[in-house]
């Protein structure tokens, strides 16, 4: 009997193919459509009973709707978080945007010397400039900045398995990755020293030994403590480093090239030239925080580690590839021609409160009529990207209350817009924050929360 029911309750599912017919047309490959299909048809084979067969199209539909979502796509960010990891972290120059326009399409001269027709190196430009704007002797880059922290231990540890670090440097970064446990999984051993809070020089000291590979610094950029904490300067663990003669490497995380007080804030953010000039062998951070470019991880300092970095095995499998160079190279350019306020990151924290007010006010003017409590509010926006987490900047936000609308379903579905519009809810109120929609976008947030509002709750 159990068996009769089973072969009844197969008869009753559809078809993949009459559920594709039923589907409509969508912007997704068939083979994606199909296999999302043939998943929903096969859990409703294990239920006891076949729903009804506009139920099974609907789950369908929310399945490919979730998988189309996931597609990576432009946001429009109203979340006051400058540099979020979330969302790509820095936009890229529009000098960056057109290098990648140009080299994308077509060949390159990515390994290969127009000079001598022959085989040339990749990225000697890029390099150069690096150095240059770091006040190193040389620079090099891999893909992101935990690549290049693999990439130095690595090296280092070849014959000498331990990295001296106090405790009050093994952060968390995003994902849930840890300093401790990526400087493990490359092949060195910790050897922790001072507390949490304390770490003194004379710490360092006692833990240099024959062990000892390098001494790692490690920028506390995500986060800060206050209190009774002590911690020696990079310079003081210069002069340590170099009377035992081991290496000392710093890893800066954020990539500030520019002092961060010309922004308005307080926290200084420590630079490469600084800590290379401070006397550090290596330095190490991302390209794609406060330096405002793509991912990449950078490498400057002494052209005898570079150099021997560079001829690693593993420095093949963490290199960057043509796109990357070519908005890195943009993005550095930009550096050094001091044009900062093109580039994306950098511009959004230079905006005057002036000037965000005048373009919350328009906005507001232009939702008016709609179900919807509209009022300017006060925003402080964090520069993110685990950089500067003591720092707040003002800003201006458009605070709404949907008359017809939770917030949460409010928020949910200007999520759905093309492009998604992303706030967030505070004091009983939707939030856009202005400093991080760009001015370009205000008429896309308009669009978004008048379609919103014709839709039928």
């Amino acid at each position: 009997m159990h068996d009769e029911v089973k072969s009844r309750l197969r008869r009753d599912i559809p078809a993949v193919s009459k559920v594709l017919d039923a589907l409509g047309d969508y912007d997704l490959p068939r083979p994606l459509i199909v296999d999302v299909v043939r998943r929903e048809l096969s859990k409703v084979r294990e239920k006891a009973e076949t729903p009804e067969f506009e139920s099974i199209v609907d789950l369908v539909r929310g399945s490919i709707e979730g998988l189309r979502a996931s597609r990576l796509q432009p946001v429009i960010n109203g979340t006051g978080i400058v540099i979020h990891t979330n969302f790509g972290r820095a936009p890229l120059a529009p000098e960056a945007i057109c290098a990648l326009s140009k080299i994308g399409p077509a060949y390159s001269n990515l390994e290969y010397d127009l000079g001598t027709s022959e085989r040339g190196g990749r990225g000697n430009y890029i390099e150069k400039a690096l150095a240059l704007l770091c006040g190193a002797e040389s620079a090099t880059v891999v893909n992101n900045c935990a690549a290049a922290l693999v990439l130095i231990v690595r090296h280092f540890t070849r014959n000498k398995p331990e990295i001296v670090i106090s405790r009050g440097e093994l952060i968390q970064i995003g994902g849930g990755f840890r300093i401790g446990e990526i400087i493990e999984a490359a092949g060195a051993r910790l050897r922790e020293v001072g507390a949490t809070n304390k770490t003194t020089l004379n710490d360092y000291a006692k833990a240099i030994g024959p062990n000892t590979a390098l001494i790692l610094k490690v920028h506390r950029s995500n986060f800060f403590m206050s209190g009774f904490v002590e911690s020696p300067l990079s310079a003081e663990l210069v002069a340590l480093a170099r009377k035992k003669r081991v290496p000392f490497v710093e890893d800066l995380g954020s990539g500030a090239v520019v002092a961060t007080e010309q922004f308005g804030i307080a926290e200084h953010e420590p630079t490469p030239a600084e800590a290379l000039k401070d006397g550090a062998h290596l330095v190490c951070f991302s390209g794609d925080k406060l330096f405002g470019g793509p991912q990449a991880g950078i490498i400057a300092g002494e052209k005898r580690f570079t150099s021997a970095l560079k001829r690693e095995p593993l420095f093949r499998a963490l290199r960057c590839d043509k796109l990357i160079f070519a908005a890195l190279q943009a993005t550095v350019d930009l550096h050094l021609n001091h044009s900062i306020s093109a580039i994306p990151a950098i511009a959004l924290l230079q905006i005057s409160e002036d000037e965000l007010r005048a373009r919350a006010a328009a906005i507001a003017d232009r939702l008016e009529g709609l179900p919807l409590q509209i009022a300017l509010g006060r925003g402080k926006v964090k520069v993110g990207g685990g950089t500067l987490p003591k720092s707040v900047m003002s800003s201006v936000t458009i605070d709404i209350v949907p008359r017809n609308w939770s917030l949460a379903d409010f928020a949910a579905r200007l999520r759905t817009f093309n492009p998604p519009v992303i706030g967030y809810i505070a004091n009983e109120h939707f939030k856009l924050d202005l400093r991080t929609i760009f001015a370009q976008q205000d008429d896309l947030v308009v669009d978004a929360i008048r379609a919103t509002c014709a839709k039928t709750p």
